[in-house]
């Protein structure tokens, strides 16, 4: 029998990489995505052993072609997918008022952050639904809760809710099937994206979203969670 499959957007650093990491220590075989197939191919060759399977592709979220072209690969070469980490993401505005922050910057946030998982989703969600027990875990944040919405950095946060708001949709489409799709804050991590002043190690913040990957069948779909708990929407 092959192995469980598991694609990680954005997974040649940070977050992504601890939960390739993570994922291929529990036996799956690992798709490391990444914009740059040489940073992709460099992952693979240092986190692979006999114990870690993984393999490299090229993926921009951001690009239509290249998201169909990663869900051919995958069918030709793996013929399955079981888990999806939707994990690429920017904060291009970070700490930035509303009225400083471009349309541009919006635009483009929402283009990988949201866009991204939605055009990723859509393209493996016929390999996803054909799998025993697909998982999905959209990577978000708390700063997308709108119960907790406060101002400044307002792409971000806005993307993120947007995000949240796939992931809801996407669940109930799949009530009727054995998928489990969640959003994870993993909370705020020391990465090039979160700064190296933030107090949660990636391995740290990988742990939840590798929960959310690996849900028993009676698991919760369509929530917000941050290691294990729930977040307010």
């Amino acid at each position: 029998m092959s192995l469980p499959v598991a694609v990680v957007t954005g997974a040649n650093r940070g977050i992504g990489r601890c939960v390739a990491e993570q994922l291929a220590d529990l036996g799956y075989m690992v798709v490391i995505a990444s914009r740059s197939l040489a940073q992709a191919q460099a992952t693979v060759t240092e986190l692979s052993s006999q114990e870690r399977r993984f393999i490299a592709v090229q993926l921009d979220v951001t690009d239509q072609a290249s998201v169909q072209a990663l869900a051919g690969v995958l069918q030709e070469r793996l013929g399955r997918v079981d888990v999806l980490i939707n994990n690429a993401g920017v904060a291009l505005d970070k700490f930035q008022s509303f009225e400083s922050t471009s349309a541009a910057v919006f635009e483009q946030t929402l283009q990988v952050n949201t866009l991204g998982a939605f055009r990723v989703t859509q393209a493996l969600l016929p390999m996803l639904r054909a799998a025993a027990a697909p998982r999905i875990v959209n990577v978000s944040s708390q700063l997308g809760s709108l119960e907790r919405m406060t101002g400044l950095t307002v792409a971000y946060r806005a993307s993120k809710a947007a995000l949240n708001a796939v992931t809801r949709s996407v669940a109930h489409e799949l009530a009727d099937t054995s998928a489990k799709v969640n959003s994870v804050c993993p909370g705020w991590v020391a990465t090039e994206l979160g700064g190296m002043d933030a107090p949660t190690t990636p391995q740290e913040g990988a742990r939840g979203i590798v929960w959310a990957a690996t849900l028993p069948e009676l698991g919760p779909t369509g929530g917000f969670f941050q290691e294990g708990t729930p977040l307010p929407w």
